[in-house]
């Protein structure tokens, strides 16, 4: 019998569990028809493409706004493992946030390993310090901020509500909700599987980027989302966070989507941002184009 490593999961499995392959082989099809959709989107919707948000060559983001009106802003992190996908591949939602009466924005990051996990969440972190510093020009109300993220964005997006925001020069509760859909809230399995390849932590950055250990730093309602056909290892992650909020009586919601697979869930993030109850307050007074 296989020695355990993590769990109930040997080393085989635990591979396994975050090999998204494994769970949706349909995935590359969706991601070409998200890739479709968001060249649609850049062609034919109103938006301000390469913003500039900080020094770096991967440091742009997107912005499609939602009309000439002071309106609220969310915020997508896009997924691919940190090392795979950019801004444009989060491009495809454009249409169905924008009419929900929200601003919509794609920041980028560098990939892995050319930059280091830490780096890449300082970049996510600048992005929306950077929205809150132009939200004027932009149409923006700084008051209402959300952030969502997808798979690996979706760690990053639970990452970015536990930080020290007087780092960046802003408030705690810049960010006044998270959705965090299909992510990964604990970095321990995530190092003990074939991911360490090119994810290298020491032991402090582990904890600090692990939203489960963290999350008493987080100041703002939490949605946590995962697909029906989640690999096994996402949905528990899913629940875990979940319910170290819940402990903690941090106001939360677990959110099972059905029928769906990880690369399927993306494209219900429209919906998902109007139902969940951590986006209620940015669609409050909000005005549809």
């Amino acid at each position: 019998m296989a020695a355990k490593v993590f769990l109930d999961y040997d080393q085989e499995a635990l591979d396994r569990a975050f090999d998204q392959k494994v769970w949706a082989p349909d995935g590359a099809k969706n991601l070409e028809h998200y890739k479709a959709l968001g060249e649609q989107a850049r062609a034919s919707l109103p938006c301000k493409l390469n913003l500039q948000y900080g020094n770096g060559p991967d440091e742009f983001l997107d912005m499609f706004p939602a009309g000439p009106a002071i309106a609220p802003v969310h915020i997508h992190i896009h997924g691919g493992g940190w090392r795979l996908l950019r801004k444009e591949d989060a491009s495809h939602a454009a249409a169905a946030i924008t009419q929900t009466g929200m601003h919509y924005v794609a920041p980028d990051f560098s990939a892995l390993p050319s930059r280091r996990l830490p780096e890449v969440v300082d970049q996510s972190a600048r992005a929306v310090a950077w929205v809150h510093q132009h939200a004027r020009e932009l149409n923006i109300d700084p008051d209402r901020i959300f952030i969502s993220g997808h798979s690996s964005g979706g760690h990053v997006c639970a990452v970015l509500l536990t930080l020290d925001w007087s780092k960046y020069g802003l408030p705690p509760d810049v960010i006044k909700g998270g959705l965090c859909i299909s992510g990964m809230y604990d970095m321990e399995p995530v190092l003990l599987s074939a991911r360490r390849s090119y994810v290298e932590l020491d032991p402090q950055e582990a904890r600090t980027l692990s939203p489960v250990a963290m999350h008493k730093a987080i100041h703002c309602p939490v949605s946590i989302a995962y697909a029906q056909n989640d690999s096994p290892e996402f949905i528990r992650q899913a629940r875990q966070f979940a319910d170290v909020l819940a402990a903690a009586r941090q106001p939360c919601e677990l959110i099972q989507v059905p029928d769906t697979n990880h690369y399927e869930i993306i494209g219900r993030l429209a919906s998902l941002a109007q139902t969940c109850r951590a986006f209620a307050p940015g669609f409050a007074n909000a005005e549809r184009p």
